[in-house]
């Protein structure tokens, strides 16, 4: 069946790329998949790519306060536990600062970093019930690592989600709960929000340059290192970082 046979995770952002790709890895595992997206169509078209039976899809604005209460809800009425969250969902854009309302920023910190707090503070009781140990993995970046020009609100934003999922994993380890909380720092990925920007030949050779392996990554590669922080085979793992990147920030 694989590692992560019969526990239950849920997955923000989905529909597409990485959530996807790490949906489809966590169930190849033996996993059973809560796949969560305010896309609808886009969640159920996903759900129906997942191998083998147990898995839903639930449409979700992550920055919904309430929504994720329900979500809680629905999770404590239906089995009492959660074992894997993998906060995932996220987006970016290159503006100067100069550029950048407020709107914006807020818009940015909101779906990138307020979204990581709601969906840990709702869920982390049912973690906190899993039999096996709960696992956390919130999606951070390089950018939340290393600044970037025209980046300053996104890398506020996973800049936070790094720092915040350290103090969530000292806060773990305090209370004894067994919940294990890690970020993961993918570099320059080929997802369907990337595909624009990448699919300019002067982006995308200005991207190649900046990775020593010499290939953009793919959301495959993410996904498995997902698979790895939400595993038995990081038990000793809290408050770390991954970075996934092709040895971008080794330079």
């Amino acid at each position: 069946m694989g590692d992560l046979a019969g526990r239950l995770a849920v997955i923000t952002g989905a529909a597409s790329g990485i959530g996807l790709a790490t949906a489809i890895a966590l169930a190849e595992q033996g996993g059973n998949v809560i796949l969560v997206d305010r896309d609808g169509p886009g969640t159920e078209a996903a759900l129906a790519k997942l191998p083998g039976a147990g898995h839903r899809a639930v449409v979700l604005d992550v920055t919904d306060e309430n929504g994720w209460v329900d979500l809680a809800g629905q999770i404590e009425r239906s089995s009492g536990s959660l074992d894997i969250l993998v906060n995932n969902a996220g987006f970016g854009t290159f503006r100067s600062i100069a550029d950048t309302t407020l709107d914006h920023w807020r818009a940015i910190i909101a779906v990138n970093l307020d979204s990581v707090f709601l969906g840990c503070r709702a869920l982390l009781p049912m973690l906190a019930n899993s039999p096996v140990g709960g696992a956390i993995v919130n999606m951070s970046s390089i950018r939340g690592i290393a600044g970037g020009a025209n980046a300053a609100s996104y890398c506020a934003a996973k800049g936070g989600v790094r720092l915040f999922t350290k103090a969530l994993a000292l806060e773990c380890a305090a209370l004894g709960n067994r919940v294990r909380a890690n970020s993961i720092h993918p570099g320059h990925i080929e997802t369907p929000l990337t595909a624009a920007a990448h699919g300019d030949p002067a982006v995308h050779a200005r991207l190649l340059a900046d990775v020593p392996m010499g290939r953009i990554g793919t959301a495959e590669d993410i996904a498995q290192a997902i698979v790895f922080l939400a595993s038995d085979r990081s038990s000793y793992m809290t408050g770390a970082e991954l970075v996934v990147d092709g040895g971008s920030t080794a330079q």
